[in-house]
C-alpha cells in the first residue's frame, strides 16, 4: 500500500509540474505557426521568433501589430470545428506558476477561434484557422512565460495544440559576445558566450534571485540556465568563463524550397504526383561530419551558408494567398551513411518539427540502400533543417553535420527575476545575438 501511495503521489506530482512546449497534440492539426501580426498583415518574407514587450501602461492589448501575435494552424479537412483557447502563466521552466488568471489577464479568460478559411484548389483539403493575441477580449498584464492552449468543443481537457511565448518587461540591459577561444579549445568545434547583465533598475540584493536562460537557434534540448554569476559588481552581474556556456558550433542549416508542384525548387530534385498526393524528392544529402569517410576523420570543411537558423515559412507560386492555396506534400529526406549510427537515433531537426525529437521526425535506416530516410507531410514552403544524433547524454551534430567555431548561430538570452516573496518569475530582459 505504501508503494502504491508513493507511485500515485509521484504521478500527481509529474502531472502537476509538466513542462509545456509549443506542440501539436492532434494528428489532424498541422502547420502550427506563431508570428508577429504585422508580418501577417504585410508579409516581408522574413522569419523570426517573436516575443511580446510589456509597455509602460502595463497592459498589452493587441492595438499594436508589432506587439501582437498571429497564431494559426490547419485542420486536415473542410469540416468546421469549434476551437477555443486560454492562456496560462508559467515559471521559467515552463511549469504553471502559482498566480491566478485574474492576476495576469484583463478581460475574458477564454475566447473562441472564429476566423477560418477553407483551402482552395488543393488536393489536400484543409481549413486554415487564425487569430490575433492579445486582443480586445483578452489582454496581458504580467511579464514571464505563457502557454496558449487551443482546445476543441469547449472542453479544456481536449487540448489540440499549445503555443509557448514570452512577455518581457525591459528592466535590464544585456551585453554578450561569442568567442571561439573557449575554456576547452581554441578555434575548434565549440563556441563560448560571455554575458553581462546591467541590473541598476532592479536593485538586486541577492544574485541568486536572477537567473539567465540561454538558447541556441531556439533549441530547447541544449538550453542552459545560469543560477549564479561569475562576478557580482555594483549594478552588474557577469557570467564569464563558465563551461556551461560552451556550445557545439554545429553547422549551417541545410534548406530547401518546395514552392512549386510543377518545378523543382532549391535543393528539390523533382516533384511527383501519385495517387492523389504530391511528393517532393529532395536532392540526396551528404554527410558533413565525422561519418564522412571520403573527407577524412574530421568531416567536410566549414562552408558559409545563408540560413534562417532553423526556421521556415509558407511559400507558394502564383498566389497572394499562400495560407489557403499552398499544397501539402510528402517531403523525402535521404542521407546516405555507410553504417548505422549505433550510439543514438537520427532525427531531422529544426523549427519544422518544433525543435523536438519524436516519431514524426525520427529517421529509419535502410541497410540495403545504406541510408537514413524520412517522409514528412509538410505545407509548401522554404524550410531549414539539420541532421541530429540523439544520445542518452544529449543531442549532437558531430557525427553527421560536424561542428565548427565559424558557424553563424543565433543565441537568445532571457533574464528572469524572482525576489524573495514573489510568486512568479518576472522576465526582465531579453537579447538576441
Amino acid at each position: 500500500m505504501k508503494r502504491i501511495l508513493v507511485i500515485l503521489l509521484l504521478t500527481v506530482s509529474l502531472v502537476g509540474y509538466a513542462q509545456h512546449r509549443t506542440q501539436v497534440l492532434d494528428r489532424d492539426i498541422r502547420t502550427l505557426r506563431m508570428r508577429y501580426m504585422v508580418e501577417a498583415l504585410e508579409p516581408s518574407g522574413t522569419v523570426n521568433r517573436p516575443y511580446l514587450v510589456l509597455p509602460e501602461s502595463g497592459v498589452i492589448d493587441g492595438s499594436e501589430a508589432e506587439n501582437t501575435l498571429e497564431i494559426s494552424f490547419d485542420e486536415m479537412s473542410h469540416d468546421v470545428h469549434q476551437y477555443s483557447y486560454k492562456v496560462v502563466h508559467c515559471n521559467m521552466d515552463w511549469t504553471e506558476s502559482d498566480i491566478n488568471s485574474y492576476e495576469y489577464v484583463e478581460g475574458f479568460t477564454t475566447a473562441d477561434v472564429i476566423d477560418y478559411e477553407h483551402s482552395v484548389n488543393t488536393q489536400q483539403a484543409y481549413t486554415h484557422y487564425y487569430f490575433g493575441f492579445p486582443n480586445e477580449d483578452m489582454q496581458l498584464t504580467k511579464s514571464g512565460n505563457y502557454v496558449l492552449q487551443i482546445y476543441e468543443d469547449g472542453d479544456q481537457e481536449k487540448v489540440v495544440a499549445e503555443v509557448c511565448f514570452s512577455v518581457v518587461e525591459s528592466l535590464v540591459s544585456i551585453d554578450a559576445k561569442v568567442r571561439s577561444n573557449t575554456d576547452i579549445e581554441l578555434n575548434g568545434r565549440y563556441q563560448q558566450l560571455d554575458i553581462d547583465v546591467q541590473t541598476a533598475a532592479l536593485n538586486v540584493r541577492d544574485a541568486g534571485t536572477v537567473k539567465v536562460l540561454v538558447r541556441q537557434n531556439g533549441r530547447w534540448d541544449n538550453q542552459v540556465v545560469l543560477s549564479r554569476p561569475t562576478f557580482v559588481e555594483p549594478n552588474r552581474l557577469r557570467y564569464v568563463n563558465q563551461k556551461s556556456l560552451i556550445f557545439e558550433g554545429g553547422n549551417e542549416y541545410r534548406h530547401f524550397d518546395a514552392y512549386s508542384t510543377y518545378y523543382a525548387g532549391y535543393h528539390v530534385d523533382r516533384v511527383q504526383y501519385a495517387q492523389g498526393e504530391y511528393h517532393a524528392l529532395l536532392d540526396i544529402d551528404e554527410v558533413r561530419g565525422t561519418k564522412n569517410r571520403n573527407a577524412g576523420r574530421e568531416g567536410l570543411p566549414y562552408v558559409t551558408e545563408r540560413d534562417a537558423n532553423g526556421q521556415w515559412l509558407v511559400n507558394c507560386e502564383k498566389t497572394d494567398y499562400v495560407d489557403t492555396e499552398a499544397e501539402y506534400m510528402w517531403v523525402h529526406f535521404v542521407l546516405p551513411v555507410s553504417q548505422m549510427v549505433m550510439d543514438g537515433h537520427v532525427f531531422v531537426g529544426g523549427e519544422l518539427f518544433g525543435n523536438q525529437y519524436g516519431a514524426q521526425n525520427r529517421m529509419e535506416y535502410d541497410a540495403e540502400q545504406k541510408c537514413y530516410y524520412l517522409y514528412a507531410y509538410l505545407k509548401q514552403g522554404g524550410y531549414d533543417y539539420m541532421y541530429y544524433v540523439v544520445r542518452k547524454d544529449g543531442v549532437t551534430t558531430l557525427p553527421l553535420e560536424g561542428s565548427h567555431w565559424q558557424t553563424e548561430n543565433e543565441y537568445s538570452m532571457w533574464v528572469y527575476y524572482r525576489p524573495f516573496g514573489e510568486r512568479y518569475d518576472r522576465l526582465v530582459g531579453c537579447k538576441v545575438l
